[in-house]
């Protein structure tokens, strides 16, 4: 058997697995994935067909395998198998207590259907990975804030949050329509619908208090979470240069992409470092302070002064 012959196969089964993974699949997903012309996929589906698989296909919208039909667990590689270590471990420390449950649950599933050498090899890893998150990404006391948020997105539902903003001594309540979650500068966030602003807003998983089903669905249709958060990159940025000692500069650049860092260069000495942040007065300023004796404010005068009433309260506080 050639060696073209063998890759057809086994992307052939790739696109059955991948049909019974989803309810619709377009032929253009299919060609993207595996990097191939639509003619070829279109070729491999007709070899489904004939093989006796029954597969749906509606003009302009994509694939489907009629309901009921399933093939027995497919085997695992060793590889395969390898990635699942990984991703049990990142669930168990970046999501919820309830969604970890949910998917050790199905973790237990995948194995089941292992092979022995394939469950050695888990075994092996599994003790031997460790992943700590920098913060809390969830309030402790709530245990299903993903789980809530998850089925609100599908479901279109409201949800309700008491929530601790940053910039308000007491927590508020909301109602709001969630359009999607993302994972940020080390947290979660949910972006939706606020009914109390009307208007987007984003508010962070570890700040939520409190969060319950509301029973009704949303009043409105909402962009997708790519459209809005695109929308809130255009929002007014300030424009801001530092000059940052070279022995310091190189321990900044994990984190300073999240506050709006475009370019660097070196003079003499130095590091001079330029951004463009949102929210200056919120983010950058106490960002800066953390390293602030080795480094200079180059522009603007306004960051200067804000720098300088933050440390008059600081030092306030010691007295």
């Amino acid at each position: 058997m050639s060696t073209d012959t063998l890759k057809r196969f086994d992307r052939i089964i790739a696109i059955l697995i991948q049909l019974q993974s989803k309810r619709i699949v377009r032929a253009q997903e299919l060609a993207d994935r595996f990097e191939v012309s639509l003619r070829t996929i279109y070729r491999d589906i007709r070899t489904l067909e004939s093989s006796g698989v029954p597969i749906v296909s509606e003009a302009g919208i994509g694939y489907s395998i009629m309901d009921g039909y399933r093939l027995p667990p497919v085997m695992f590689t060793r590889e395969e198998a390898g990635s699942f270590v990984a991703a049990e471990k990142l669930m168990q420390k970046f999501t919820d207590k309830a969604l970890g449950a949910y998917y050790e649950s199905a973790m237990y599933k995948v194995k089941s259907v292992l092979q022995g050498k394939e469950k050695d090899w888990i075994n092996a890893l599994e003790s031997q990975v460790r992943i700590n998150p920098a913060q809390d990404l969830f309030n402790e006391s709530i245990s299903d804030a993903l789980e809530i948020l998850f089925e609100s997105i599908a479901e279109k539902t409201q949800v309700f949050l008491k929530y601790q903003s940053l910039r308000e001594e007491d927590p508020r309540e909301r109602i709001i329509e969630p359009v999607g979650l993302f994972h940020e500068n080390n947290f979660w966030y949910v972006l939706g619908y606020c009914h109390i602003r009307a208007d987007y807003r984003q508010f962070r998983t570890d700040r939520i208090l409190k969060i319950s089903r509301t029973g009704h669905s949303f009043l409105q249709e909402h962009p997708s979470l790519d459209e809005l958060r695109s929308s809130c990159e255009l929002l007014p940025k300030t424009k801001i240069r530092i000059s940052v000692d070279q022995k310091v500069a190189r321990y900044l650049s994990a984190g300073r992409n999240q506050y709006g860092f475009v370019s660097e260069k070196t003079v003499k000495d130095k590091i001079e470092m330029t951004f463009m942040a949102p929210h200056m007065e919120h983010g950058f300023a106490r960002w800066y302070l953390m390293f602030s004796d080795y480094a200079t404010i180059l522009e603007p005068e306004t960051l200067k002064d804000q720098i300088k009433d933050m440390l008059k309260r600081a030092t306030a506080q010691l007295t």
